[in-house]
């Protein structure tokens, strides 16, 4: 498939020589992982640099990447299990149940326990092919398990500069541990300038794919909404962790095997801290309900039923609501451009400094693409759409008569997100909490998303049995250790 009209500001930063094709629309294309390398041993000055030093960012070209070194706003220390041996990854608590852990629990794992099928996607950081697990019980037991191994070139990224970019998103996945985001199932070397990450295999696609299967090329906007509210969860998690993603679109969303959503690519992250809490609900501004809270107790009634009923009422209003949870690294600064053209913020586009609020304004524009078939400020060139983000106001297409409450609800929510001041923007002070209670989500019992039913669930995955030419040629050099 053709790749999206917009590239990774990255991408186009770096020399077009060196840099490989956008990788295509499919399941695994975004599931980039990289490693970490021990400093001693290292033939990579660059890695070993960046895997111990907490200013290591996400650059996006090679004039960059020395000066963006120093971007992060807090450090974070490696231990022992972060070099990239032959293991297997400990369980996480909201993927222990998963079936892929089965065949790969308590064994130490390397290159010639799996077989390389076929090649689901290439990228800027590595190549992702799909896999089967091989070796005796193991075997039967992973008949059913497709995994995604991604293989990443070290001297590939040496070239090019982007060996801390691999170490940053590295250090992101060892971290992470939500049913919306990757499960880092083994990482390990194949030689010295390869390395290897086993993660699970979304056969669904992305949706970017998925969009363009839709009639009219966007989803109904009940689907749009269930999209939105998993992908909003999974930003929480990452800002509470002090994770900034930065490079929000559709074609980083994939589609998992039962129809639910899974982030990836966090090579362009911020790392930085948060300090998540809970607010009371009124902090914002108190409206005529909570100002009634503290209400006296209602008199004695001559009549039961109107006094049952007028304390009920009463039990309502002085109830305390329920405070907030509230996640957001409000300190997260860089200076570094980051991300894809069509998504990145104003202030990425003025080339000044920007922070967490950079995700809430890519994820209204992810929004407005889903619902309407576009991102809002797209222009001919990747000038004129950086141009038409600073300067051009948010317009909407024309609403059908028949728009009822909810597309005025997403509406509203859109703009609020899309404001071109990041102070004020949607999100910037409170994060996901300010986020969940617009009226967009009313009814959406965002708890049990995970639960729910999703719009669309991909097929049964065919028989895992072929390879073809391109990942055999890996599969020949994983041969040799």
């Amino acid at each position: 498939m053709a790749a999206p009209a917009s590239s990774s500001a990255a991408a186009a930063a770096a020399p077009a020589s060196s840099s490989p094709p956008k990788p295509p629309n499919n399941a695994a294309t975004s599931t980039t992982t990289t490693t970490m390398l021990d400093p001693q041993s290292s033939p990579y000055p660059d890695a070993a640099a960046s895997s111990v030093s907490s200013a290591s960012s996400s650059s996006t070209s090679s004039s960059s990447s020395s000066s963006s070194q120093a971007d992060r706003s807090s450090t974070f220390s490696l231990d022992s299990s972060s070099a990239a041996t032959p293991s297997s990854s400990p369980r996480r608590p909201h993927r222990a149940s998963d079936v892929a852990w089965a065949p790969i629990r308590g064994r130490a794992l390397g290159p010639r326990d799996f077989t390389l099928l076929r090649r689901v996607g290439a990228g800027d950081i590595g190549t992702v092919y799909l896999c089967r697990l091989e070796g005796g019980q193991a075997e039967a037991a992973a008949a059913a398990c497709a995994y995604a191994m991604k293989v990443v070139d070290r001297r590939a990224l040496a070239r090019k500069g982007k060996l801390g970019r691999a170490a940053a998103e590295k250090r992101v996945l060892r971290r992470l541990d939500h049913p919306f985001l990757p499960t880092m199932f083994a990482d390990f070397d194949a030689g010295t300038d390869f390395s290897c990450i086993v993660m699970e295999f979304c056969p669904g696609g992305d949706l970017h794919s998925l969009r363009h299967r839709m009639p009219g090329r966007r989803f109904p906007l009940a689907s749009a909404r269930f999209y939105a509210a998993e992908v909003l969860l999974a930003l929480e998690y990452l800002h509470m962790m002090g994770i900034v993603y930065r490079d929000l679109k559709p074609e980083n969303v994939l589609i998992r095997g039962d129809g639910h959503i899974m982030l990836t690519d966090f090579d362009l992250s911020l790392e930085s801290t948060a300090s998540p809490s809970l607010e009371d609900a009124r902090s914002g501004g108190s409206d005529k309900k909570g100002e009634d809270a503290r209400a006296p107790a209602p008199i004695c009634l001559p009549i039961p039923e109107l006094q049952l009923l007028r304390l009920r009422r009463w039990k309502r209003r002085a109830a305390a609501p329920r405070p907030r949870f509230v996640a957001e690294p409000v300190d997260a600064r860089s200076s570094s451009f980051v991300g894809t053209h069509e998504y990145v913020a104003p202030e990425v586009a003025r080339g000044g400094g920007h922070g967490a609020a950079v995700d809430w304004w890519a994820y209204g524009v992810f929004l407005y693409e889903l619902i309407y078939g576009r991102t809002p400020f797209v222009g001919e060139t990747n000038e004129a759409t950086l141009r038409n983000i600073v300067r051009r106001p948010l317009e909407f297409p024309a609403a059908p008569a028949a728009s009822h409450g909810d597309a005025a609800a997403a509406r509203d929510l859109i703009a609020r997100l899309l404001d071109k001041d990041p102070r004020t923007r949607l999100g910037s002070k409170r994060g996901a909490a300010d986020v969940k209670a617009h009226g967009f989500f009313k009814g959406l019992n965002l708890a049990l998303l995970r639960s729910s039913p999703p719009p669309v669930v991909p097929p049964a995955a065919a028989p895992l049995h072929r390879c073809d030419d391109k990942a055999a040629d890996v599969q020949q050099l994983f041969d040799h250790f």
